[in-house]
């Protein structure tokens, strides 16, 4: 049969028993079907189908049955409150009910369609509200929920041994292998498309996906179904060997359970087994004010204005003029903005302009990434005016100032970051433990609120999302803006 294979079963000796137990064998074929379809899909012979994964309405109704006593196993786990919370004998009474049949159509849906939805969304069912096999299959979860809570008021009794008594759930055999895989590394790309939809989600794709990809590796599969807590823990552990704790805490297991969390929100999972898998991580221990002094923002400043790259004759070894460039002035664009340095270095020449006699700076994701979202515009102070940054900006070519790659302007914004960075470090003038590009942004906070400028208005002009509702109306003009980087004294720099 050129390598098929015919599917047949038995459906009785009668044309009356066949007809009844057609419904059921048809789904029986089905699910052996999706479960060739996702061994083939595992084995790399085939694309997985999604949403192909029929069950009968007693092996749905088994399965909500042992997913609400999983449930309970977890929430007795999770603190004494649950075991000593008591039944509500109001939703009893009308799950009997439902089994019955006495309700119609809408209060069967308020009991149990958040569970039918839960079946349907992962395609163990297409019945559809209303119709009569939707309420078989909602009088079945009735039953499965019922029989559930008899063993949840028996556990709060001390006895674990409680079985089913319905025939429905008594007599259904377990579902072999019932569920398809979910990728942990596809559960990563949706989680970020979902963020990418409002505008977020950059770096998490940047950070995360290397994350995933080593998890997967250490586990040995992608099945977000199969990973245990067990598995966590000594993947926390192994990483511990070569990373730092609070990378591990805050980026590795920070990472995989948001994206778990999400998956669950979403139907796609059960449960977040990262929940409880936590690092603890060691304070660090602040031996000197966050931000530069101002000798050291002084020291910091002259050399970037007298900064010449060092001569080659190799061009391979030539740094870039636009890399020279932000080592010249981005120091100084931090100093007056309290700007990342990643948005001083993704900067494009049509993102300054003159309004009157001021001059703007637009910080906007078209140029790159920004940590809060949307754009913001700040006035330049007027010692970077008077040291000639926009004469370096009318002079240079359309596009980037700092970089020369126009596609992929994030991570170029990056490299020149870090460039800069280094460069700092070499001159020996960085405290030790103080981020060298950072560090502006926590003097610039600690200068605006010695002079008494508005918290409101500084978060303004940083980036900074603010603190309470409150905040979030009324514009922070260009002239407030202004009027507060006016008051901002100029760095006394020695000359050369």
């Amino acid at each position: 049969m050129n390598g098929k294979t015919e599917l047949r079963t038995a459906l009785g000796p009668d044309y009356r028993t066949a007809l009844k137990a057609l419904p059921g064998a048809v789904a029986a074929l089905q699910h052996q079907m999706a479960l060739g379809e996702r061994r083939a899909a595992a084995a790399g012979n085939r694309a997985q189908v999604l949403g192909r994964y029929p069950l009968t309405l007693d092996q749905i109704a088994l399965r909500n049955y042992n997913d609400r006593l999983a449930q309970d196993e977890r929430l007795r786990n999770a603190g004494p409150q649950w075991a000593s919370s008591s039944i509500d004998d109001g939703a009893v009474a009308q799950l009997r009910r439902g089994m019955a049949g006495q309700l119609d159509d809408r209060d069967l849906a308020e009991l149990v369609e958040n569970r039918i939805d839960r079946f349907r969304a992962i395609g163990n069912t297409t019945a559809e509200f209303g119709t009569e096999e939707w309420r078989t299959l909602a009088r079945a979860i009735c039953i499965s929920e019922y029989e559930a809570l008899s063993r949840v008021a028996e556990r709060d009794e001390g006895d674990f041994t409680g079985k089913p008594t319905h025939p429905l759930i008594a007599e259904t055999k377990p579902i072999e292998d019932e569920l398809p895989p979910v990728p942990l590394k596809g559960l990563l790309v949706d989680y970020i498309k979902s963020r990418k939809a409002v505008g977020k989600g950059r770096e998490a794709e940047r950070r995360w996906t290397s994350v995933f990809a080593n998890l997967a590796k250490f586990i040995g599969h992608d099945d977000a179904r199969r990973l245990t807590k067990q598995n966590l823990l000594e993947w926390r552990d192994a990483r511990l060997k070569t990373l730092s704790a609070k990378t591990v805490a805050d980026v590795d297991l920070a990472s995989v359970r948001t994206v778990l969390s999400w998956a669950v929100n979403n139907d796609r999972l059960e449960s977040n087994v990262a929940e409880r898998v936590r690092q603890d991580a060691p304070k660090k221990q602040l031996s000197r004010e966050k931000g530069f002094t101002l000798h050291e923002a002084i020291a910091i400043l002259r050399k970037a204005r007298d900064y010449v790259p060092a001569k080659t004759e190799n061009p391979r070894t030539t740094e870039a003029p636009q890399t020279t460039a932000a080592k010249r002035w981005s120091p100084l664009l931090c100093a007056f903005t309290g700007a990342r340095i990643a948005e001083i270095t993704q900067l494009r020449k049509q993102d300054f302009r003159k309004e009157g006699e001021t001059y703007v700076m637009r910080i906007t994701p078209d140029a790159g990434t920004v940590k809060a979202g949307g754009y913001r515009d700040v006035p330049l102070h007027l010692q970077v005016v008077e040291m000639g940054f926009m004469g370096f900006v009318d002079a240079a070519p359309d596009g980037p100032l700092f970089h020369a790659n126009s596609k992929d302007g994030i991570t170029a914004a990056r490299t020149v970051a870090g460039r800069v960075s280094q460069w700092l470090q070499g001159l020996d003038l960085i405290p030790e433990g103080v981020p060298p590009n950072h560090a502006w942004r926590h003097r610039f906070k600690t200068v605006g609120t010695e002079l008494g400028i508005s918290g409101r208005i500084l978060d303004a002009i940083q980036g900074h999302a603010g603190k309470t509702a409150g905040d979030n109306y009324g514009d922070v003009t260009i002239a407030a803006k202004k009027t507060a980087l006016d008051r901002f004294p100029f760095f006394i720099l020695p000359p050369a």
